[in-house]
């Protein structure tokens, strides 16, 4: 696609949509023009001239003079039918879908192998941070021992608000929802979905593992409440939702939980919509990233350099899959935990290997104490709104 215009047909203009109609309007030097985009409501009040408008797929789908379809919408099999059409079509496809790409990933690969064509969905992961080409071109052969971090910007917005100005819960939500942070249904960010679809994905591109959503194990902050904010705060430490992948003895684990993070640790100066991402590797010891995770611009700028990158016909190689030493996934790693509840008869204490403290008291109670992942994945007691969990997670010091 080198030295040509790209013809750029787009499925959805919500908040990521309309972030990369205007930092592709506000670029210069990228030579690439909106052709038409796809909407589902044509009522729908639009910032821009209706004649960009169709709610007809097969304008954009089935137009030869349309280089690259970029898919934005919020629908997961509408989004992976657009994109599986495109890509067997002959087009290149940019994605900031994560739901759909992790829950397809297998699939995805192989049509991308089969009809030879690019996929980049590089804003699907940590929206400014450019986490995939990191990974599929720094360290395609360094061995990397973790990749973890703060993949949600919504929620850390959530949680800066509660620990740096002492907001409700509630108040910090709708204030992330206003500003477009957060859906109006929250569930995904707060329950810790969002960062899981995240770290499925970026389990392939550091480790070469193909990993269903359903097999990694999410707990976010939606039980989060003001004992747990008060223990945090009593042992100097903040609470970070974490996504965590990690190779150990020939295998590689993966969770989002909620952390509780001491102030030396490099993930708690990450504030507000911002994202941090830590790796770990055998040659170059730790790195750290950090950039805007949530907002219209700050997604969309990371969709136009996919589009722009292929103007130099980038695509992601998936070495790591061509490498003889992918590490199978495994769920069975211990954890240390704060389990705090109402009621002992709420939960399962004889599920963990050790308890070192222990409180109790008229109102909540707590543990801290080591167990193993996969217990905590099939704990039913977890869903019970009086029970909440912390990790104590490891010092990552400056």
């Amino acid at each position: 696609m080198e030295n040509k215009i790209i013809n750029l047909g787009i499925f959805g203009f919500g908040c990521v949509g309309q972030g990369l109609y205007e930092v592709l309007n506000r670029t210069k030097g990228i030579n690439a023009r909106i052709k038409k985009i796809c909407i589902k409501d044509p009522n729908k009040p639009r910032p821009i001239d209706a004649s960009y408008f169709t709610t007809d797929k097969n304008e954009i789908l089935n137009d030869p003079t349309i280089d690259v379809v970029v898919e934005l919408i919020n629908e997961t099999d509408a989004a992976f039918e657009i994109v599986s059409t495109a890509l067997r079509n002959g087009k290149a496809v940019v994605s900031a879908s994560k739901r759909m790409i992790a829950e397809n990933l297998p699939a995805l690969y192989q049509l991308q192998v089969e009809n030879k064509v690019p996929f980049l969905y590089e804003a699907s992961s940590c929206a400014s941070i450019p986490i995939i080409r990191n990974l599929e071109e720094y360290y395609d052969n360094d061995l990397l021992n973790a990749v973890e971090g703060i993949c949600n910007g919504s929620t850390n917005y959530i949680l800066t608000k509660i620990f740096e100005e002492n907001w409700s819960f509630e108040t910090a939500l709708k204030q992330a929802q206003d500003k477009g942070f957060a859906e109006t249904d929250p569930t995904l960010d707060i329950e810790g979905y969002d960062p899981k679809f995240k770290i499925v994905i970026l389990l392939l591109h550091a480790f070469g593992t193909f990993v269903k959503p359903e097999e990694v194990f999410n707990f976010g902050i939606h039980h989060l409440n003001d004992f747990d904010i008060q223990f945090a705060k009593q042992r100097n430490c903040t609470i970070k939702l974490i996504g965590n992948c990690r190779r150990q003895n020939g295998h590689v684990n993966a969770y989002v939980l909620p952390h509780l993070i001491r102030e030396h640790n490099l993930l708690y100066d990450v504030y507000n919509e911002y994202n941090g991402v830590l790796l770990e590797s055998a040659f170059t010891d730790k790195q750290f990233f950090v950039g805007k995770g949530a907002g219209g611009t700050a997604t969309g700028s990371a969709v136009l350099s996919d589009i722009s990158a292929l103007l130099y016909n980038y695509r992601y190689e998936y070495k790591k899959i061509k490498q003889s030493n992918q590490p199978a996934f495994t769920n069975d790693v211990q954890l240390k935990i704060y389990l705090r509840y109402s009621n002992a008869s709420q939960v399962h204490l004889t599920d963990f290997y050790n308890i070192s403290e222990k409180y109790e008291s008229s109102t909540y109670s707590y543990v801290v104490g080591v167990i193993n992942l996969q217990k905590l994945k099939d704990a039913d007691w977890l869903k019970n709104k009086d029970v909440n969990l912390l990790v104590l997670g490891e010092d990552h010091s400056r």
